[in-house]
């Protein structure tokens, strides 16, 4: 006679959400223009909101109230519940589309909100300098900057086109330009 016996598999413990990908600002007496850089991985507020707030309960109290401007978010919900309390979100045009502002129960705190689909070296260099203690930069003129950063060719591509190329200069009228390369033999120069 055959038994067949059935292994009972263990139930995959719940997924925990990932961590939120953030930077703050380093505690100085320089104040700036943004307190730090959030990268949320949707533009689901609704979703990345309790994320963003638990990571930051600990260092800046109980988050109550958040800004957006509705232009970067498709659906804005008027409260999003959060671990033992609920946040009121707001929205208002005037505010920079890339910034985001939190209210506490003791102060209030601007942050830059890296585009989700912003690839992981931008998103870098925007959270590294979103963080920096004093910076005038607003949160649009970061995007805008980095927005010309992508753009630029590597600089490493352009040394390795000048090497190829040998790195000579061309003329005006397309040779290669003569300079003078120093003497040639006794006094003569080329």
């Amino acid at each position: 006679m055959t038994i067949a016996l059935e292994r009972a598999v263990p139930a995959a413990p719940p997924s925990s959400p990932r961590p939120a990908r953030l930077v703050l600002t380093p505690k100085t007496t320089l104040a700036g223009q943004l307190d730090g850089a959030w990268w949320p991985r949707s533009r689901d507020l609704a979703a990345e909101l309790p994320v963003l707030v638990s990571a930051l309960a600990e260092t800046w109290g109980r988050i109550t109230r958040v800004t957006v401007n509705p232009t970067r978010w498709p659906v804005i919900p008027h409260k999003v519940p959060v671990t033992g309390h609920t946040v009121h979100v707001g929205w208002f045009t005037e505010q920079d589309p890339d910034k985001l502002i939190l209210l506490s129960t003791v102060g209030r705190w601007d942050l830059l909100v890296v585009p989700p689909q912003t690839a992981p070296a931008a998103a870098a260099r925007l959270m590294a300098s979103a963080a920096v203690p004093g910076s005038v930069l607003t949160a649009r003129a970061l995007i805008a900057a980095e927005a010309v950063i992508g753009r630029r060719p590597d600089l490493r591509n352009r040394e390795d086109a000048w090497e190829s190329e040998g790195g000579a200069r061309i003329s005006d009228i397309g040779s290669l330009a003569r300079l003078p390369v120093g003497p040639l033999s006794a006094g003569a120069w080329w």
